[in-house]
C-alpha cells in the first residue's frame, strides 16, 4: 500500500536521499558562477531545447536543427507543429526531466533506464546539432555517462544513481533560475513567454506566464522530493 502520508519518515534511504539533495543544492549554489557547473548548465539548456523538439515532433512538426551556445543560450528551429504547445515545452519540459531524473535515482534499475534514455537522447540530438558547442556537449556527456555506467557495473565505484540525481537536481534548480532570469527579472522580449503571450488569448503578458511557469517548475521540484520519499518508504 502506498504510504502517501509518509508515516514513520524517515528511514535510512529517505534520510540519505534528503541529505544528498541538500548537499547538492548547497554545492550548486556555492559553485554557481564557477566554470565547474558550466557543462551541467549547458546540459539543462540541451534538455530545454530537446523538449521543444519533442513537442514539435509530437504535434507533427519538423525539427530543422538545434543549437546550444556557450553563453547558456540555445535555439530550436522548427517547422509546423502546434506552436502554443511547442513554446512552453522548453521551460516546463526541462523541469519535468529534472523531476524524472530525481525520481529515477531512487532505484538502481530506474537509474540505469534513465541513463540509457539519456544516452539515446544525446546520440539522437547529435544528428540535429547545428553547432560544435552542442556536438561537444553531447559527446562529452555520452563519454561521462558511459564511464560512470562502466564503473557501476565493473568496479566498486557505484555512483550511477548519485550522478543521475545530481543532473536531476541541477536541472531542476537551473530551470527555475532560467525562468526567473529570462522571463521575470530581465524580461527578454524574444523569450518563449513573450511569444506565448502574443498568441495566447488570455490577458497575461510574458512576465505573468514566466511566473506561472516558474510556479509549475517549483511544483515539479517539490513533487520529485515528495514522490521520491514515498518510493523509498
Amino acid at each position: 500500500m502506498v504510504n502517501w502520508e509518509l508515516q514513520s519518515c524517515c528511514n535510512h534511504n529517505q534520510t540519505t536521499f534528503l541529505i544528498t539533495i541538500g548537499v547538492y543544492m548547497v554545492a550548486i549554489l556555492l559553485l554557481w558562477r564557477t566554470f565547474l557547473l558550466t557543462p551541467f548548465k549547458l546540459i539543462t539548456v540541451f534538455l530545454h531545447e530537446a523538449s521543444h523538439a519533442v513537442a514539435c515532433k509530437l504535434t507533427c512538426g519538423h525539427v530543422e536543427g538545434i543549437k546550444v551556445h556557450a553563453n547558456e543560450g540555445g535555439v530550436t528551429q522548427t517547422r509546423g507543429g502546434i506552436y502554443w504547445l511547442i513554446l512552453p515545452a522548453g521551460y516546463l519540459g526541462s523541469s519535468f526531466w529534472g523531476m524524472a531524473l530525481i525520481l529515477a535515482s531512487t532505484n538502481l534499475l530506474t537509474a540505469r533506464i534513465a541513463a540509457g534514455c539519456f544516452l539515446v537522447a544525446l546520440v539522437v540530438v547529435l544528428f540535429y546539432a547545428k553547432n560544435w558547442t552542442l556536438r561537444g556537449l553531447c559527446i562529452g556527456f555520452i563519454i561521462l555517462i558511459a564511464l560512470v555506467w562502466f564503473l557501476q557495473e565493473r568496479t566498486t565505484v557505484r555512483i550511477l544513481r548519485y550522478v543521475i540525481l545530481f543532473i536531476g537536481v541541477m536541472n531542476s534548480l537551473f530551470s527555475v533560475y532560467d525562468i526567473y532570469d529570462d522571463l521575470i527579472s530581465r524580461r527578454v522580449n524574444s523569450s518563449d513567454a513573450e511569444k506565448f503571450a502574443e498568441i495566447c488569448p488570455c490577458p497575461c503578458n510574458g512576465v505573468g506566464w514566466g511566473f506561472i511557469w516558474g510556479m509549475i517548475s517549483f511544483i515539479f521540484l517539490g513533487a520529485s522530493v515528495y514522490l521520491g520519499l514515498i518510493i523509498l518508504s
